[in-house]
């Protein structure tokens, strides 16, 4: 599992320019040999997925590319305290420069990947997916939805142009479910799919009128989601969202839902403790 070089590229060299600033690595160059040769682990320090590698090789080369990196355990492996995750060395001084924003980088979708395959762990006797919505860090949401994968989840819309996704201040301002719809229907595309939301099972029976191709089902109770599996009868792929936890995930997904989205997993995820130890 990868991304493609230009995009990770572009965000490291980003974030690098970022911590280079004007003047460089100014402590490393001025307490470490320009000679001085260093060997360096990447080690898990809790239990854990691992994602962002990429980023992590990417840094290290973009600010020295005779460093080796040597990838121990790859992207979508789950990790335990005290594994050796990958191996950097050559030249200490670019060690130590690349060594903040490869961390930033791995940390993160690490514990994105983590939360996620929590989710996806606890619904595995079922049929449902854990999915990740638009709630990501500007600039970043490739390298975030790319970590939800890591994490055995699938992945909703990338933006607005995506798919056609009716929710409800579209519904309220275009006057309600059916008039929403009717338009929606009018412009999209023979390739562009089609989801409404609805909070209550009177708006999914109203819904279900026109055929979306998926419904979100906002907020909805076990029991509700139950009735909403069942008026949809496969007809729409049948979507819950709203305040989902590692804790209510499973209730939710023995309903039959087919997807569970949760915005947390990429925006409020914990990072994945991973240290860079010398040695």
């Amino acid at each position: 599992m990868s991304l493609p070089h230009l995009l990770v590229e572009q965000a490291v060299r980003a974030a690098l320019l970022e911590d280079l600033g004007r003047a460089g690595d100014m402590t490393s160059d001025a307490v470490i040999s320009a000679t001085a040769q260093a060997r360096v682990a990447l080690v898990a320090r809790d239990c854990g997925t691992v994602a962002g590698l990429d980023f992590a090789r990417c840094a290290f080369a973009l600010i020295d590319p005779t460093l080796a990196f040597d990838v121990k355990i790859p992207d979508a492996s789950r990790v335990s305290p005290g594994d050796i995750i990958a191996t950097i060395s050559g030249p200490a001084r670019g060690i130590l420069t690349a060594e903040r924003v490869a961390l930033n980088f791995l940390g993160p979708l690490s514990g994105i990947a983590t939360a996620t395959r929590a989710i996806a762990d606890s619904i595995a006797h079922t049929k449902t997916r854990i999915t990740c919505t638009r709630k990501t860090t500007p600039g970043l949401r490739f390298a975030q939805k790319y970590a939800v994968r890591c994490g055995g989840g699938a992945n909703h819309r990338f933006g607005l142009d995506d798919a056609i996704l009716i929710k409800d201040n579209h519904i309220a301002i275009a006057g309600g479910i059916a008039p929403a719809l009717r338009a929606a229907k009018i412009a999209a595309g023979h390739l562009v799919k089609i989801e409404i939301e609805v909070d209550t099972l009177a708006q999914l029976a109203e819904a279900l009128e026109f055929a979306p191709d998926a419904i979100l089902l906002d907020n909805m109770s076990p029991p509700d989601l139950a009735k909403a599996v069942q008026m949809i009868a496969g007809r729409a792929i049948a979507e819950a969202s709203g305040r989902i936890t590692l804790e209510t995930a499973a209730a939710i997904a023995e309903t039959g839902i087919d997807l569970i989205s949760a915005g947390w997993l990429t925006h409020s995820a914990r990072v994945l403790d991973i240290g860079l130890d010398f040695g």
